[in-house]
C-alpha cells in the first residue's frame, strides 16, 4: 500500500509543470514547434537522441509563422540550391504521408507570370530547365484555354511548374509532431524559456521547468533573436506582419482546385515589384488565397498593433486588373509573421561562440515546404555530422558586420 502510494507521489512530480526543482536532462532540447523545430526533433528522435520540443503557446496555435492550412510547395525558384533541395523535400512529405497515414500534398501546378524579359522570370524559367524540372511554357496564344479567368499581363510570360502544389499546413504539423512522440519525443507546450545557460551541457529555464542538454536547436521563428539574447548575440532579423487575404469568386467554383486552378506566382506586375501569390480555392470554400510577399514591421508579442494596410490596396489593384472572376476587395484577411533575413535566405548554422547550440532561423515566407530538408539539416549540425547539402548561402558568416554582441 504505502508503494503503490509512493509511486502515485512520484508520478505526480514527474508530471507536474510547475515543479521547477525537478531537472531533466536530454541529448537535445528543441525551442519552438514551428515546422523547423517539428522535423528537427523528429530526425533527432530517429537517430534515438532523447529529445524535448519546448513550445511558448498552447498547440496549436496561430501565433507564429507555421499556422494555416494550406501552403504553395514548388520546385520553381531563382536559384539552383533551393530547386536541389526541394528535390528531396519531395520525397520526404511523400514518406511522412506514408508514415503517418495521412494526405499532405495535392498537385496543382504553379503558374509563374512576370515581364517575360525581365532578370527575375529569366531566373525562374532558366533553374527550371536546367533542373530538368517539369515545366510548362505557355504562350499569349494558349494561355487563356489553359486558364481562364486570369488576366495575362502585356509583355509578360507565363509557364508552369507542373509538380508543384499546395500542402495541407496544419495536417503537418501534426503529423510530424505525432511521429515524433510515437518515437518517445516529448512536446511541452504552454513553456516559455525564460532563460538560456550556455555550457558544455545547456541549462534552460522554461516557466514550467529546468531542463539540461548536450545540445540546444533554436528554431523560434519571430522570437529568435530574443532567445538569443541569452547567449549575448543578435542576428539581423527583421520581423514583419503579413495580411493572409482571401478573395470571394464572384462564380463559385471558377478558381477552385477541383477545376484544376493552380497554385501562381507573379514576379512583378505594374502594382508592384514584389512577388505576389495565391493558392486556389481550398480551406473556405469559394475563397482564393491571394497575398503580397512581404508586410510591414511588427513585434511578434504585439503583432497586432501593426495595421498597415497599404498591401491590401495594391492587391485589390492586381485583383480587379487581373482575376476578372473575383470580387476585388477582401473577404476575409488573417495574419502570419515572416523573419526576413539581410538576402531572404535562410539561417542554418553552429551559434558563433558556442557549437551545441544550433540556430534555424530567417525562413523568409518560404521555408515550409523545406520543412523536412531543415530538419535533417539541423539534426545533422547537432550530431557534428557532415551537412547532406552545402550550407554555405545559410552560415552566419555571410553578415559579419551585421551580426552583434547583446553584451
Amino acid at each position: 500500500m504505502r508503494c503503490r502510494k509512493a509511486g502515485i507521489v512520484l508520478f505526480w512530480r514527474e508530471k507536474t509543470s510547475d515543479n521547477m526543482s525537478l531537472r531533466q536532462d536530454y541529448d537535445c532540447v528543441v525551442i519552438g514547434a514551428g515546422v523547423q523545430g517539428s522535423f528537427a526533433a523528429y530526425q533527432l528522435a530517429k537517430q534515438n537522441k532523447k529529445t524535448l520540443l519546448l513550445e511558448q503557446f498552447v498547440l496549436p496555435h496561430t501565433r507564429g509563422s507555421s499556422h494555416g492550412q494550406t501552403r504553395i510547395i514548388r520546385k520553381a525558384y531563382e536559384q539552383d540550391f533551393y530547386t536541389q533541395m526541394m528535390e528531396e523535400c519531395y520525397h520526404q512529405w511523400a514518406q511522412l504521408e506514408k508514415d503517418a497515414g495521412v494526405k499532405l500534398y495535392r498537385q496543382t501546378g504553379l503558374l509563374v507570370m512576370g515581364p517575360e524579359h525581365s532578370g527575375d522570370y529569366q531566373l525562374f524559367k532558366n533553374t527550371l530547365q536546367r533542373n530538368k524540372v517539369p515545366t510548362v511554357i505557355l504562350t499569349r496564344d494558349n494561355f487563356p484555354q489553359h486558364i481562364p479567368n486570369v488576366i495575362l499581363a502585356e509583355g509578360d510570360g507565363a509557364l508552369v511548374d507542373v509538380t508543384a502544389g499546395v500542402l495541407f499546413a496544419d495536417r503537418a504539423l501534426k503529423a510530424v509532431q505525432g511521429q515524433f512522440q510515437k518515437l518517445g519525443g516529448v512536446i511541452r507546450d504552454n513553456e516559455k524559456v525564460m532563460e538560456i545557460k550556455p555550457g558544455p551541457v545547456v541549462k534552460v529555464t522554461t516557466s514550467g521547468g529546468v531542463y539540461q542538454a548536450r545540445s540546444v536547436v533554436i528554431t523560434a521563428g519571430p522570437w529568435t533573436n530574443k532567445l538569443l539574447a541569452h547567449t549575448g548575440f543578435q542576428l539581423p532579423l527583421e520581423v514583419v506582419k503579413i495580411n493572409v487575404c482571401y478573395w470571394k469568386e464572384r462564380a463559385p467554383g471558377t478558381y477552385d482546385v477541383k477545376q484544376r486552378f493552380p497554385c501562381f506566382l507573379v514576379t512583378e506586375s505594374v502594382e508592384t515589384k514584389e512577388h505576389i501569390y495565391g493558392l486556389p480555392s481550398n480551406e473556405y470554400p469559394g475563397l482564393v488565397k491571394i497575398c503580397y510577399h512581404m508586410g510591414s514591421k511588427t513585434d511578434p508579442d504585439y503583432r497586432d498593433l501593426q495595421t498597415d494596410k497599404s498591401d491590401i490596396d495594391i492587391l485589390q489593384r492586381y485583383v480587379a486588373r487581373s482575376m476578372p472572376g473575383l470580387i476585388p476587395e477582401p473577404a476575409v484577411v488573417e495574419s502570419c509573421m515572416y523573419t526576413l533575413t539581410p538576402d531572404l535566405h535562410f539561417v542554418l548554422d553552429y551559434h558563433p561562440n558556442y557549437s551545441n547550440i544550433i540556430i534555424g532561423a530567417g525562413f523568409s515566407g518560404h521555408g515550409f515546404k523545406f520543412g523536412p530538408v531543415i530538419g535533417k539539416l539541423l539534426c545533422e549540425l547537432c550530431l557534428g555530422e557532415v551537412p547532406s547539402f552545402d550550407l554555405s548561402p545559410f552560415r552566419i558568416r555571410r553578415f559579419q558586420s551585421n551580426t552583434k554582441s547583446a553584451l
